[in-house]
């Protein structure tokens, strides 16, 4: 089979097709070789190869021409070579509609049939099979049989295919042969157990009629049946009872190419519908470039592929997104902006505007391109919707600068804050009018990417969509419910939901506790969690909760005040205890006592750690050395420390950026790039050298807009 090329091997002019120019009558020309003696089988098997090319690219053969080719082919049985002698009986396949006289080989290929090379077996009846007519059906009908029966898995199973297609030659001949398909079905070959029923499902009825008939596979457990045919799944089935469960990782790698090649071959068929499954395809390509950068442009070149012909806006807004995140710091980019620039003239609104932002991140970061974009984009301005002028508008103007910052800020990073939570707050700061100018870092940041927040689907996105509100979002909602909470100001972090969550403030933290009364013959009421710290932390209040009854879950809260004289000082060790009145009641009725008393229960520590006064935050190549160099001119420091550092990502509580966590094989230095936020929302950055010696030398230097958050880590790290 020869491989088709793809438009990206025609752009770049670097594939190259060895038999695009082949002639059919030089070809028929080096035919003659076929009678020369000794036999060449190299030379002859490429002839074979270019005459089979020539016959799938749809050339016409003459019947004449055909005749003396295939005659000519025949004296290449004198010779062994197992590799020529299958491409005969492929080309015997072939020209067998088109040549005269084709029986002659009839002899030749009985002679294989009947022989003692299994390898020659199966093809020979399958070539037989393909030049028999339904008079010479019964002069081959005893072999048939032999071989249907045949102890040789791959004779059988020829045997049984070829069987099916000479049905509609002579059906009353093969209808005799369903004695000896019965005798196969007993075969503990999983291949020719599949050939059995193909085979026999057009001979008639009364064989499946028969119980003999499905002992075979009724019997026969189909995942045993099913791992025979993958071997290396075997292991990873045995561990597991559901399928579902396992990796493309246990497989080898060989075998592990195969799904990925159909995923990107299915690509190329986009249909009507099946959102979920388009999705699917499109989330493991993104996922394949993600991880693995060599294949980079490879995986966008198929979803350019993709978004031609994709009716599902989502999916055409997300692969734009990448291909404006991804496409300019490929090695050739502007291949990618007329794929691009053809949203702009045949989609929707919502895909157009897309690609308008698209496109600026191509004029932005690559100065070759930049007139050719704002050429684009002058075009964009007179569009008929208000967001896609809106967008060309304002990226024309930035682009215009040809300023790096404005770039930066405006172009390559968009709002990394909550909606919801930016909404609410404005919509205070319009309710309190106040000379200050409106602070974007009192609004929590977005848990998200915007892009991966679930949205409605549908074809035409006439009307905007809720966004729904982040987890963080809620607990600022209803931490601003309680009276003692309420003048805290903007809810910087949330830790993650456990029996514990950790609210932190620019200068408090509130610690929620979520208990659950488990004794169903005691009321615990106004329980409160007493806390008592290791360092300059102030206990400010307890907020209890009112009443636990049975199996009800409730919340109490501890507000902590941070330390004031030292800052740098986050890490803190607090003892709690639980103080409840428990009052006795009917395990059956609930009815509690109207006498209660006061009891304790002494839980586990809890630690505060350099991550829970940080938040992650993404931070693309060209905002870190816009950030960077901004900082340099206020507070800098360096470190020097040897130890590990495997988890020095999970320590700090930072985003390292432009995947710079992970580590390239046999290297023996690295640098890691760290992005974040302190508390009351200031920007920290990290940069952390790594090199490998006798030990793990690491150099790590902080910048922030004050010294603070500066002191901090190095104060933590060191």
């Amino acid at each position: 089979m020869i491989k088709k090329f793809d438009k990206k091997d025609e752009e770049s002019g670097s594939g190259s097709n060895p038999f695009q120019h082949l002639e059919k009558s030089a070809i028929l020309q080096e035919a003659r070789i076929f009678n020369e003696t000794p036999i060449n089988p190299r030379r002859c098997l490429h002839i074979l190869t270019k005459i089979l090319y020539l016959l799938n690219q749809g050339e016409h053969f003459g019947t004449t021409e055909a005749t003396e080719a295939f005659f000519a082919m025949t004296r290449l049985f004198q010779s062994n070579d197992q590799t020529l002698r299958r491409m005969c009986y492929l080309t015997i396949k072939e020209m067998a509609n088109i040549s005269e006289d084709v029986i002659i080989v009839t002899s030749s290929l009985t002679k294989d049939m009947t022989g003692k090379e299994d390898v020659y077996r199966g093809p020979a009846i399958r070539a037989l099979c393909r030049i028999t007519d339904g008079t010479m059906l019964q002069a081959i009908e005893r072999y048939m049989k032999q071989a249907i029966v045949d102890k040789v898995p791959s004779v059988s199973s020829s045997a049984l295919v070829s069987s099916l297609h000479m049905m509609k030659v002579n059906y009353d001949v093969v209808k005799r042969w369903i004695n000896e398909a019965q005798e196969a079905a007993s075969s503990d070959n999983v291949m020719v157990q599949v050939r059995v029923p193909q085979s026999t499902g057009g001979i008639g009825e009364d064989f499946w009629t028969q119980a003999e008939s499905w002992d075979p596979f009724g019997s026969h457990p189909g995942q045993s049946t099913f791992l025979h045919l993958i071997p290396p799944l075997q292991r990873a089935v045995a561990g597991s009872s559901n399928l579902a469960t396992m990796g493309i990782a246990v497989v080898s790698w060989g075998l592990a190419t195969i799904p990925l090649l159909h995923t990107h071959v299915l690509c190329a068929f986009p249909m009507q519908g099946g959102f979920e499954y388009k999705r699917a395809i499109v989330d493991c390509i993104i996922g394949i470039i993600e991880e693995n950068p060599e294949s980079k442009e490879t995986g966008l070149a198929h979803l350019c592929e993709f978004i031609e012909d994709c009716e599902h806006t989502v999916l055409a807004t997300k692969i734009l997104h990448l291909l404006g995140k991804e496409g300019p710091r490929t090695p050739t980019p502007s291949k990618y902006i007329r794929f691009i620039f053809n949203r702009v003239v045949l989609e929707n609104e919502a895909v157009r505007a897309a690609a308008v932002s698209a496109l600026a991140k191509f004029g932005a970061q690559n100065e070759n391109l930049l007139p050719s974009i704002l050429v684009l984009l002058q075009r964009c301005v007179m569009d008929s919707d208000d967001e896609v002028r809106d967008r060309a508008t304002f990226y024309l103007n930035v682009l215009q600068q040809r300023q790096l910052t404005l770039n930066a800020a405006y172009i390559f990073n968009g709002l990394t804050v909550s909606i919801p939570g930016m909404e609410k707050a404005l919509h205070q700061y319009t309710l309190e009018p106040s000379e200050k100018p409106f602070d974007m870092r009192s609004v929590p940041l977005a848990t998200a990417p915007i892009f991966e927040q679930k949205a409605e689907i549908s074809l035409v996105a006439n009307k905007p969509e809720k966004v729904a509100p982040s987890r963080q979002d809620i607990f600022q909602e209803q931490l601003a419910a309680i009276p003692e909470f309420k003048s805290l100001g903007p809810l910087f972090k949330s830790s993650e939901a456990v029996q514990l969550t950790e609210h932190v403030f620019s200068n408090h933290i509130v610690f929620q506790f979520d208990c659950t009364n488990t004794l169903n013959d005691q009321l615990l009421e106004k329980v409160t969690v007493q806390m008592e710290p290791s360092e300059a932390y102030v206990v400010l209040r307890c907020i209890p909760a009112p009443s636990l009854s049975y199996n009800q879950p409730g919340m109490c809260y501890t507000l902590v005040h941070l330390p004031l004289d030292d800052p740098t000082t986050v890490a803190c060790t607090f003892s709690c205890t639980m103080k409840f009145t428990v009052r006795d009641c009917d395990p059956n009725t609930g009815v509690p006592d109207d006498d209660g008393y006061d009891d304790e229960y002494v839980l586990e520590d809890l630690e505060l750690t350099l991550s829970d006064h940080r938040e992650e935050a993404t931070c693309s190549s060209s905002r870190l050395e816009e950030v960077w160099d901004s900082c340099c001119r206020f507070f800098s420091k360096s470190l020097f420390n040897v130890e590990a550092v495997n988890n020095i990502v999970k320590f700090l509580g930072m985003q390292p950026c432009e995947r710079s966590d992970k580590v390239p094989e046999n290297k023996n230095s690295h640098t890691l790039y760290l992005a974040g936020m302190f508390r009351g929302g200031l920007d920290v950055l990290v940069r952390a050298r790594l090199a490998l010696g006798d030990g793990v030398t690491m150099q790590v230097t902080v910048r922030s807009i004050v010294e603070t958050p500066v002191d901090v880590i190095l104060a933590s790290v060191g």
